[in-house]
């Protein structure tokens, strides 16, 4: 059964040797293990990818040992398994302003073409706060008066809401380290809203149009702590327009109608298992079709 234990909390000597020590005493196969240690900021993470031996252990037993060291030694831990779930994976879609790519995983999951449950959206504006009225799906505005995200609250949600998957659909904030590195091993799924690594930062159509391009596109891609978007790419595809097709136009036809199939066919793949993030790049697995 495959695992993946995250721990994140203020640096210090051995965080990492109880972790290891125990899940190899059960007879763990250990496949991926990073370690991530910021002086400046003295801030320790792991993310520990494994083979569990649920047939000696338990992962529910697996899950109190992690944190009762936890407790031991100031980690928060995280452990994890797609394997253990018996419902289908349930998701958090994260927003800002756009609407489109929301709607369009929301109408997926209610047609069963993506096999998941949205347990969740979360806003660092109200914007979308109709969209998750109209499915019936909790929502949560985490930001102030201008927007500026409650990263805490949001973790706080995203444990209590029991999710496996953390969605950016077009969510305008960048995520802490500290964040990334609590949700690491592929479960963080991010749109943008141009083609990478061409593309990137917040205005893509505008940099693609000073460039008299005439192709378009978006990018699905996991996201890693301390790293750009490069082998992470889930999924990309693209858009033509005519020579002197206005930027208004351009970015309509994105906004409207490419960013959210795009955004739905990457998140499909990973839903799907066929594809996992493996040391920082994208793997197809058994299971691809």
């Amino acid at each position: 059964m495959q695992v993946t234990i995250t721990a994140v909390g203020p640096d210090n000597r051995g965080l990492a040797d109880p972790i290891v020590h125990y899940v190899t005493a059960v007879g763990a196969n250990i496949h991926e293990i990073q370690m991530y240690d910021h002086d400046s900021e003295r801030i320790f993470a792991m993310m520990l990818r494994m083979d569990w031996p649920d047939d000696l252990e338990p992962v529910d037993t697996l899950r109190e040992r992690m944190r009762q060291i936890g407790q031991l030694k100031g980690l928060s831990i995280r452990t994890w398994s797609r394997d253990q779930r018996q419902h289908l994976p349930r998701i958090a879609i994260c927003t800002t302003h756009r609407t489109e790519p929301a709607i369009a995983i929301l109408e997926q999951i209610r047609d069963a073409s993506l096999q998941a449950e949205c347990s969740i959206m979360i806003g660092n504006r109200e914007t979308c706060r109709p969209v998750a009225g109209r499915f019936g799906v909790p929502w949560e505005n985490i930001g102030d008066e201008r927007g500026n995200p409650d990263n805490d609250r949001m973790v706080e949600l995203l444990d209590a809401y029991d999710v496996d998957y953390i969605v950016l659909a077009r969510y305008m904030r960048v995520l802490p380290a500290a964040t990334c590195w609590r949700f690491a091993g592929g479960r963080i799924i991010n749109l943008h809203h141009g083609l990478l690594p061409s593309f990137p930062g917040f205005r893509p159509y505008e940099d693609a149009f000073s460039h008299r391009m005439l192709t378009y596109g978006a990018t699905v891609h996991f996201i890693v702590p301390e790293l750009d978007a490069g082998n992470q790419i889930i999924h990309q595809s693209t858009f033509t327009v005519p020579p002197g097709t206005p930027l208004a136009k351009i970015k309509s036809l994105g906004e409207t109608e490419h960013e959210p199939a795009c955004l739905t066919e990457g998140l499909r793949r990973v839903i799907d298992r066929e594809v996992e993030l493996h040391f920082h790049r994208v793997a197809s697995t058994d299971r691809a079709k």
